[in-house]
């Protein structure tokens, strides 16, 4: 596999993120493989076009949480054997998403530990208690999930009657001796073991919250994963999962991306704006005839006009520094469910470079291939922002054209920017009625602790549990980014910054083009006044689907 080619050497420390990812996006996407509430919530997050799913549950009392699924599903995609090639997250680090799935994985893990013993201990040897019990939270959670309102107060009437029985069972029974003692523990024996699970839950439920508000705070602890530390030359699973990692990372600076149709470049967002620079190639004034130049020639100019972006006549701030990048785009259908990465002449970090990246620049200009796209990227609001302009030179015939392209990708949806709340109930006071006082309630439920234990020996193979508590299937062609990308044109500041990206970039790139024409004979009096053009109309911009060509 391409991963091969890495250079692994021994690692020493176990790998601990820093802090959050450095960026806003980051943190935000790593919280969610700490937090609670249900899984329905991620659909809710989707952007327009990657739509995940939840398959049903089989038992819903063996269903999975958000951060239990979130990290779950990223941990198999990105790491699991067989894993499929991964879009690239721009504006985050998806390392470290993946190191906090690891980290929230095994905490719960260690929770999972207790709980399974608290099951053996309190559960296997009163089996037939704990079946009556599981089976009364199961008929409620099955009532009260009905449609029907009335359904859920009808399953709490018949876990009440359940209670009930169970009293009248323990004062009176039919046996003596050994049998009425054990029968009467069946009923209590379960009720301990479920306090004691529910001050594990607690504990646990605290510490993943506590990380959860720390990386929204822009802190929190980093996430510590000793099993990806090989500690003996033989252990194959640490090492592999380290292989995986760095995997991750360098397919995250790959230079080829995937061109999906209306849905855009993908991992870029759609592209909201193109001008074109199309004018016939002709000798100058002087007569002469038009000294060879390629595409590439031009490119190169362009690229090295683009790294002084950020330098301005006036101190007043002006852009940051880009990155620019050599990027060749692929096609591929736009129901496509995979996409594979070319072998490039750096196939080992997923790059292709050198002769091969030229002869693509020069070559690929019609017809079926991939295409050369120089693109400056800028990375804004903490990552919440990312602006990517392309340009793109080609020469057909005697007409050069050169394109640029603005895409845009929005911020990460708001549910990844929401913190814990606290469960609280009012009561109304005795005396003083008309007044109310609010009351602080556990952070876990009774019928989370129910549902955590009864998960808990099942987590050891989690195919079963899947199976029977269902599971996230995360979007195809899957990145962390793009999957829960919101538009940037709702927040006012960000379009704005991404419609004046567009005007010094299209100067720049035609002030470097001009240039390079001029210095190898060609008249460049049209492509001046069609350069003059698109520099005026540009300073009107406005977002448009320009991936979308209406018959």
């Amino acid at each position: 596999m391409a991963g091969d080619a890495f250079d692994f050497s021994p690692g020493a420390q176990i790998p601990v993120s820093g802090g959050a990812g450095q960026t806003a996006a980051t943190q935000a996407l790593a919280s969610a493989a700490y937090r609670d509430g249900p899984v329905d919530q991620l659909l809710k997050a989707n952007s327009d076009w990657a739509a995940s799913a939840v398959t049903p549950a089989r038992i819903s009392l063996f269903e999975p949480n958000l951060g239990e699924a979130f990290s779950r599903a990223v941990q198999q995609r990105m790491l699991g054997g067989g894993r499929k090639p991964l879009i690239q997250s721009f504006g985050l680090e998806p390392q470290v998403i993946v190191e906090h799935c690891l980290a929230a994985s095994r905490i719960r893990k260690q929770r999972d530990s207790r709980l399974s013993i608290i099951m053996i201990v309190f559960g296997l040897l009163f089996l037939p208690g704990v079946l009556l019990w599981l089976g009364g939270f199961q008929l409620r959670r099955t009532l009260a999930g009905a449609q029907n309102k009335r359904a859920g107060a009808l399953g709490t009437a018949l876990l009440a009657a359940l209670a009930v029985l169970g009293v009248i069972f323990l004062v009176k029974l039919p046996f003596n001796g050994f049998w009425g003692i054990y029968l009467r523990a069946m009923i209590v024996a379960p009720l301990i073991g479920g306090a004691l699970a529910k001050t594990i839950c607690e504990r646990t439920a605290k510490d993943l919250r506590e990380r959860w508000t720390g990386l929204l705070a822009g802190g929190g602890i980093g996430a510590k994963i000793p099993e990806a530390v090989p500690q003996t030359p033989g252990e194959k699973a640490a090492e592999q999962l380290r292989r995986s990692l760095e995997q991750v990372s360098a397919e995250q600076q790959s230079n080829v991306a995937f061109y999906a149709g209306p849905k855009g470049i993908l991992g870029m967002g759609t592209r909201w704006g193109s001008w074109q620079l199309a004018e016939e190639l002709t000798p100058g004034e002087s007569g002469r005839e038009i000294q060879p130049f390629r595409s590439w020639d031009i490119v190169r100019a362009v690229h090295d006009q683009l790294k002084l972006l950020e330098r301005t006549p006036i101190n007043s701030g002006g852009l940051p520094a880009p990155r620019i990048e050599h990027w060749i785009i692929s096609p591929i259908g736009e129901g496509a469910g995979a996409v594979s990465r070319p072998a490039g002449s750096d196939g080992g970090t997923y790059q292709i470079r050198g002769p091969r990246l030229q002869e693509i620049c020069d070559k690929q200009h019609f017809g079926s291939g991939e295409r050369h796209y120089l693109g400056v990227q800028f990375v804004l609001w903490d990552g919440q922002l990312v602006i990517t302009m392309l340009v793109n030179v080609t020469v057909l015939h005697k007409t050069l054209r050169i394109e640029v392209t603005g895409h845009a990708l929005g911020p990460t949806h708001a549910l990844f920017n929401g913190k814990p709340s606290n469960r609280t109930k009012k009561f109304k006071k005795g005396i003083k009625f008309w007044e109310t006082w609010e009351r602080t309630l556990p952070v876990v439920e009774p019928r989370e602790v129910v549902r955590l234990t009864a998960r808990a020996p099942l987590t050891w193979y989690p195919p079963l549990l899947e199976y029977w508590g269902g599971k996230l299937v995360l979007p195809e062609p899957f990145g962390l980014r793009h999957a829960w990308a919101d538009k940037p044109w709702r927040h006012r500041f960000m379009a704005d910054d991404a419609l004046r990206a567009a005007t010094p970039v299209l100067r720049v790139v035609h002030e470097a083009a001009l240039r390079v024409l001029a210095e190898h004979g060609v008249d460049t009096g049209r492509f001046g006044n069609r350069a003059n053009f698109l520099s005026g109309a540009i300073q009107d911009p406005a977002p448009r689907q320009a991936d979308v060509y209406n018959a």
